[in-house]
């Protein structure tokens, strides 16, 4: 099983004396060139005026952009305490016991605009920076990141499920092989939502869902799944249970249903579909 996860957009900072970030000890070392370029590129764009039009931000986290000048010697933290969004959040990888914690570690990665990818427990600073940006000096991220992870990443999900929460931007760096010696079981995660007798697709309960859905593979007794029938029977387990809360009305919503579906076109990936009421 390998996890693909999305970064949150908003991070929490390191405590002010955490030591900075180690490159050479970050997960895949292979990335480091790329890694380091990355950094030199957004520290000379941040110290621009025109630095938060560039990076497709608004004027209101302009303090955080202009953070990313010293992201070297910047307090550095685990990535999972880092990431703090909606996904991260319910997943709970911060608060992981050891045995779900070295699966985390084997299982988990974290696709980044700036670090490529790291694992949950990669010691990173908080920036600004997203994958759909592009970066004078590197260029569109995705693609200069695409050799880059397939290197990184296409030996890892080989022969295995990979088990695909990202967004499209995040997609777009790397997308596992499906077919051929190098083939992955590559499987994307949908949430859809049931109200009278409609289903419809939603966003922040969808972030949710695949946050629950992911602890819920890492903390789950037995193998991890290796396959797309493995993940779905691996979901099925949570059927009926409570999922998440409504922010405003504080109504619960539970999952009722996990589906396979096969893919759009013979290089895409199957969906796993899950629906929540």
């Amino acid at each position: 099983m390998l996890i693909c996860l999305p970064p949150s957009e908003g991070k929490t900072p390191a405590p002010s004396d955490a030591p900075p970030v180690n490159l050479a000890a970050l997960t895949a070392p292979s990335l480091t060139a790329q890694r380091t370029a990355t950094l030199d590129a957004l520290a000379a764009v941040s110290a621009r005026p025109d630095a938060t039009s560039v990076l497709k931000v608004g004027d209101g986290v302009a303090e955080e952009v202009a953070g990313n000048v010293g992201l070297t010697h910047a307090p550095a933290a685990p990535a999972s305490r880092v990431y703090t969004g909606v996904l991260h959040a319910a997943a709970g990888l911060a608060g992981l016991a050891d045995g779900p914690a070295g699966r985390a570690a084997r299982d988990v990665r974290i696709f980044s605009g700036l670090w490529g990818v790291v694992a949950p427990g990669d010691r990173i600073p908080a920036y600004r920076l997203s994958m759909g940006v592009d970066l004078p000096g590197v260029g569109r991220l995705a693609t200069a990141w695409r050799p880059h992870l397939a290197a990184a990443l296409d030996e890892r999900a080989a022969g295995d499920v990979v088990v695909d929460c990202r967004s499209a931007a995040y997609l777009a760096a790397w997308k596992p092989a499906t077919a051929g010696a190098g083939a992955a079981d590559w499987v994307t995660v949908r949430v859809v939502r049931e109200a009278q007798g409609r289903r419809t697709v939603v966003s922040h309960n969808a972030k949710h869902t695949r946050g629950v859905l992911t602890g819920h593979l890492l903390r789950r007794a037995g193998d991890p799944p290796s396959s797309a029938e493995g993940l779905l029977d691996a979901a099925r387990e949570i059927d009926g249970q409570v999922v998440g809360t409504e922010i405003g009305t504080g109504l619960s919503y539970r999952m009722i249903e996990a589906t396979l579906h096969d893919p759009a076109t013979r290089s895409g990936p199957r969906t796993l579909e899950l629906v929540i009421a």
